[in-house]
């Protein structure tokens, strides 16, 4: 099983709705390990404090899937899943202070630590998760205990003694349980790699040597997947343990096809999952999470090529297809009804984060445009309803998708300037061009562009590619950033977006060079939020679910899957 380094990737478990990590916050690491709650937010709940002749112990930590370790020369502490819902800790040579991560206790916020007469065990209630996390001694001593029923400002920890030996159970639950039981330690562990295993070989059934980065990717997916819980009807896969602890609605399509084959479920309910909350006008929301749903800003009709690819490795049936097409209707009509000015043919962004691109340069000028990358999505979607609808032998519906798909393709081409795809203001009519990749997207039209437009953009395409892969503003560029979100860094989406559409498109070495140089980027720098271009350096958000999943994708597609 791979190792990894903690301080980047959370140590969890499918189903889990907290991890194990140094990132407590927004770019914010702590020394220590802390029990991390996703649950209403993000919030570190408990602190583990190896201790050694009761100082502080500075060790070395090993994570791989099922185990994470401190080590130390005087002895170790482990700790392993035994469901989602519960850790075993366990420690030889070592004591373990298990504090609490909120220093005070408020009406409004804070933990309360007491010990339950029932089970004898010590519980801490959170204002911050909504939840209770229970501590079981099963072998040991405590050898201090502080804060307990304590109000306001107060110290709150339970100590184990390194002799001679100790294990602890610790629980996330609501209201009440029975008194802990459960397998041993090592059982629980073993289980715990054998569930993982399980997964990756389902997901990544192709992986060997030529692409060692898979099963990490694969870990990367499976510990970020949580069960249903708050908003979530079903399970998702988050983009992340860390901060970014959402799944917004185009992120979640590339989790979706990357679980495909091997998952076809899990990949369903990704795709699903946004449209559990779509709003009246058919639009999808921003983003959800276990207490939120965001409809201020949208993301761009990627659905209709995700559903595509989809339906490759799916078998859904009669009744799953037709929610499908209904959902899908709706969410195109709300571009069409709601994001066109009267008398145009083509949507427009009000936002860039709308795009998905939230800084790119393309919305450097008016924010509130016609872009070809939203028209090619739409026309892409709008086929794929025509053929769904014939599919339901609807053929007065196939006949309108199809209508309009290729009324909103001309009227694409009208952005074309003769040597680059440009951007329209909705109210004005201006015309502005931009060194964005954004501008370049059209190309997932694939074999559907007019042949000379389709090699101007595969040319512009090369002119994004570095030593590591397509950055999304071109390095030498008055506008690139190399730590800009997307005025430089590279990103998987744009990565696999492009590769796709170029190979469509007969561009196939170019889509080839992409692949192998994103796929070296990831066993280079892991699965970041998105990538230094020049470097290679991974940035911001180190744990990223749709990272993993492009590496996913492309590593299958090059060995033939």
């Amino acid at each position: 099983m791979p190792a990894f380094p903690i301080r980047e990737i959370p140590f969890s478990h499918r189903g889990s709705w907290f991890g194990i990590s140094q990132v407590i916050g927004e770019k914010t690491h702590a020394d220590d390990l802390h029990l991390v709650s996703h649950q209403t937010g993000m919030h570190p709940v408990l602190r583990f404090v190896p201790l050694h002749d009761g100082r502080r112990a500075h060790t070395g930590i090993v994570a791989t899937p099922s185990l994470l370790t401190w080590q130390h020369d005087a002895g170790r502490i482990e700790l392993a899943y035994q469901s989602a819902d519960t850790v075993r800790v366990r420690g030889s040579g070592l004591g373990l202070r298990v504090a609490v991560a909120a220093t005070s206790l408020t009406p409004f916020s804070g933990g309360y630590l007491y010990r339950d007469p029932v089970t004898d065990a010590h519980v801490l209630t959170s204002y911050e998760t909504g939840r209770r996390y229970r501590i079981t001694v099963l072998t040991g001593t405590l050898i201090g205990v502080d804060g307990v029923e304590a109000l306001g400002s107060a110290d709150r920890h339970l100590t184990l003694s390194a002799e001679p030996g100790w294990e602890i159970a610790i629980e996330e639950y609501e209201t009440g349980r029975a008194p802990f039981t459960g397998p041993s330690f090592d059982g629980a562990a073993s289980a715990t790699a054998d569930r993982f295993a399980a997964f990756a070989a389902a997901i990544a059934p192709w992986r060997g040597a030529a692409t060692p980065a898979a099963e990490l990717a694969a870990y990367v997916l499976w510990s970020a997947t949580v069960d249903p819980a708050g908003f979530l009807v079903r399970p998702g896969v988050l983009m992340s343990k860390h901060w970014m602890d959402k799944i917004w609605s185009w992120d979640h399509c590339f989790n979706a096809l990357a679980l495909a084959a091997g998952e076809p479920g899990l990949a369903w309910d990704q795709f699903q999952l946004p449209f559990d909350h779509q709003d009246p006008a058919g639009a999808l929301p921003d983003s959800i999470t276990h207490s939120e749903v965001l409809y201020n800003f949208v993301k761009p009709p990627i659905h209709g090529w995700a559903l595509r690819r989809l339906r490759t490795s799916l078998t859904l049936s009669t009744s799953q297809l037709s929610e499908a097409y209904a959902r899908l209707a709706a969410w195109t009509r709300f571009w069409l009804d709601h994001r066109r000015v009267p008398g145009h043919d083509l949507p427009h962004y009000q936002h860039g984060n709308d795009s998905g691109w939230d800084n790119a340069t393309t919305f450097d000028g008016d924010r509130v445009i016609e872009t070809a990358d939203l028209a090619a999505f739409l026309v892409l979607q709008l086929r794929e309803l025509a053929d769904l609808a014939d599919e339901l032998d609807r053929p007065g519906e196939t006949r309108h998708w199809r209508e309009t798909a290729g009324t909103v393709r001309d009227a694409l081409l009208e952005l074309w300037d003769g040597s680059r795809f440009v951007s329209r203001a909705a109210a004005s009519g201006r015309l502005r061009p931009s060194g964005s990749l954004l501008d370049l997207m059209p190309i997932v039209l694939g074999e559907d562009l007019p042949a000379g437009i389709s090699a101007a953009l595969a040319a512009r395409i090369a002119g994004h590619l570095t030593d590591h892969g397509l950055a999304t503003e071109p390095v030498g560029s008055p506008e690139y950033t190399a730590d800009g979100y997307w005025r430089g860094p590279i990103w998987a989406p744009a990565t696999v977006l492009v590769e796709d559409g170029l190979r469509r498109a007969g561009h196939v070495d170019l889509a080839d060079t992409i692949r192998a140089r994103f796929l070296a980027l990831c066993e280079k720098s892991g699965f970041a939020e998105n990538f230094d271009a020049e470097t290679g350096a991974g940035l911001r958000d180190r744990a990223y679910t749709w990272t993993a999943s492009g590496y996913l994708m492309l590593a299958a597609s090059s060995a033939g899957r």
